[in-house]
């Protein structure tokens, strides 16, 4: 191989790695910034018939990144495959935040993912 074809094949694999990689970072951001508000929140988590606080949900949600990294390649998938409802059992999961009705975690994680990318400022769902 000809040192330009070499050049040349470096320069396709950087412009096809690259935009993966920011692709990735932008994700995982993403996740820890749904993970940490719910971490942060005043907002009960429902999982399987039982309330748990928001350290509890924030916790049992990354547990669930490590272990299922498989199942999301971006912050849509994590949110419907992950955070949306038991893998246990297929109950849904919800959240409420002091007196605001009760709403699917699906609901509440997916609008905080828009305000986020809105760059709207998030002060608590």
């Amino acid at each position: 191989m000809s040192r330009s074809s070499k050049i040349l094949a470096a320069l396709v694999a950087c412009m096809i790695l690259i935009p993966g990689i920011a692709l990735s970072a932008t994700m995982d951001e993403e996740i820890d910034f749904l993970l940490e508000t719910v971490g942060n929140s005043d907002c009960v988590f429902t999982r399987n018939g039982k309330d748990h606080d928001a350290e509890d949900a924030r916790d049992h949600l990354q547990m669930k990144r490590k272990r299922g990294a498989r199942y999301f390649d971006n912050s849509e998938e994590f949110i419907a495959n992950l955070a949306s409802e038991s893998s246990w059992s297929g109950k849904p999961y919800f959240i409420q935040c002091g007196d605001d009705p009760r709403v699917t975690a699906k609901a509440w994680f997916t609008a905080l993912l828009e305000q986020y990318r809105n760059g709207d400022q998030v002060l608590a769902p």
